[in-house]
């Protein structure tokens, strides 16, 4: 049986103070929930984040990393800094960071593979806009998005992958894909998967969904077959919708 992972990804909120306030009141009230956990804020506040997860069950994302291990690229941050911060995971291929600001398979491939090789667990995240959705290509963009993000990674890596599905259509709009719906893309993503690796090895890995997850909503969404767990933009923000959402039990 698969165990529900919830993640927060903070995005671009949250001073360095607020978010170590924040996640002390995460700890405290988190604490009793059976599923996997993680919180990514930003950049800036990570080390004083660290500090306060420290001992608990909640793991430490990040919501980027640089593909190369250092070097001249000035504004990057790189794996070996997150990994002395007690990064634990990082979120990889997020659509803002594909359509905002152009990132391509290859390199979120690239990024996926070096996470991996210096043994963080890593997010692929994968989804189609509206637009690829009414002209019926929703399995071609997440099939392509796959297959290339994982390109090169060895299914001995597997076990630190977790997929998320996102209709880019579906964040921070409101809108939520049916569950039925989500679990249908779900469900082809662990054929492509089975593809690529193996049957077993498709039904292992977790495959989270993304896309205005709330209180409301979440029940349903896990209910499905194929989704185990979601990555949350907004509601992870406040105590109030980020903690029945954590402390989801199936």
């Amino acid at each position: 049986m698969r165990t529900p992972f919830l993640a927060g990804n903070w995005k671009m909120h949250k001073t360095v103070s607020e978010s170590a306030e924040f996640a002390q009141e995460l700890v405290r009230t988190l604490s009793s929930s059976r599923n996997k956990l993680m919180v990514a804020p930003a950049f800036l506040s990570l080390p004083a984040v660290a500090a306060v997860l420290q001992g608990s069950k909640i793991l430490l994302g990040a919501q980027n990393m640089a593909p190369e291990v250092e070097g001249a690229h000035t504004g990057e941050v790189s794996v070996r800094m997150l990994k002395d911060v007690g990064v634990n995971v990082v979120i990889l291929g997020h659509s803002e960071r594909r359509h905002s600001y152009l990132e391509s398979d290859a390199l979120v491939n690239r990024k996926v593979r070096l996470a991996l090789d210096h043994d963080l667990e890593a997010i692929l995240c994968v989804g189609e806009t509206i637009e690829e959705r009414e002209q019926g290509q929703v399995e071609d963009v997440v099939g392509t998005q796959l297959r290339e993000g994982l390109a090169g990674v060895d299914p001995g890596q597997l076990d630190r992958v977790t997929i998320a599905y996102e209709p880019v259509w579906a964040i921070g709009t409101g809108k939520t894909a049916t569950p039925q719906d989500a679990d249908a893309v779900h469900a082809y993503i662990r054929t492509v998967l089975g593809s690529m690796y193996s049957t077993d090895a498709a039904q292992r890995l977790i495959v989270q969904y993304g896309g205005s997850v709330k209180p409301t909503n979440v029940k349903e969404l896990m209910a499905m077959e194929n989704i185990d767990g979601a990555l949350v933009g907004g509601a992870s923000l406040e105590i109030e919708s980020f903690a029945p959402i954590a402390l989801f039990d199936a």
